[in-house]
């Protein structure tokens, strides 16, 4: 794998809250990927917004960024709810 393709993947675990191992074998399952929130998601979430941050006024054209973008404010609106929150990674 790349490091184009391997950061991506990355950032998608760590979103996730789940290991690496647990990630791919969920996604080679087809199994849909629930995000639960908990301190790890929120900080995960926290450093993707960061990033966003420093994106913010240049032009997005990486679509692994895109997907992230609208991966964070899923979840951010999803944990706006009370009650139990999931938000799936396709």
């Amino acid at each position: 794998m790349s490091k184009e393709e391997a950061e991506p993947l990355d950032r998608r675990v760590l979103m996730s809250g789940l290991t690496k191992q647990d990630f791919i074998v969920n996604s080679l399952l087809g199994k849909e990927i629930a995000v639960y929130g908990n301190p790890y998601v929120f900080r995960s979430l926290q450093d993707e917004l960061i990033r966003f941050i420093n994106l913010y006024g240049t032009k997005i054209d990486n679509d692994a960024d895109d997907e992230m973008i609208t991966l964070a404010l899923k979840i951010i609106l999803a944990m706006r709810k009370k009650g139990k929150t999931e938000v799936f990674i396709g």
